[in-house]
């Protein structure tokens, strides 16, 4: 079940195209997209060795979107408080795995970041639309 939900993800996400084009016009926003993607999927497969290796970076690449300058067409109070929950979320995962969490713990942590991003995602196409 979870192959199909994920493989129709992708297909929204790939072929829709305007979540495409946005990640493309907020570079840290594509940026974090890389590092999110490398592990939460293998963490959805049962492999935690790519977010517990890359937490700190994946914490980074959150306060880098947080602080970036957020594309015109985008930024509206929702973005806005999505992308400072991202940057706590990355942080809190970062200890989280630091602290040697439990695999439960971490894929939670991760999973909400991953709502988090997309949450974002939603919003920048939610906007292209109007």
């Amino acid at each position: 079940m979870k192959n199909v939900v994920f493989l129709a993800f992708l297909l929204v996400c790939f072929l829709g195209g305007a979540q495409t084009a946005s990640a493309q016009d907020w570079a840290e926003l594509k940026d974090f997209h890389g590092v999110m993607s490398q592990t939460f999927h293998p963490m959805q497969e049962g492999d935690f060795k790519p977010i517990r290796e890359r937490s700190g970076e994946m914490a980074q690449k959150a306060k880098a979107v947080a602080k970036s300058a957020i594309p015109e067409q985008y930024k509206n109070k929702e973005i806005l408080l999505a992308v400072k929950q991202l940057a706590k979320g990355g942080k809190s995962l970062d200890k989280l795995v630091k602290k040697d969490g439990t695999d439960e713990a971490v894929g939670q942590s991760l999973t909400a970041l991953h709502d988090v991003f997309h949450r974002i995602m939603g919003l920048c196409n939610d906007h292209e639309d109007h």
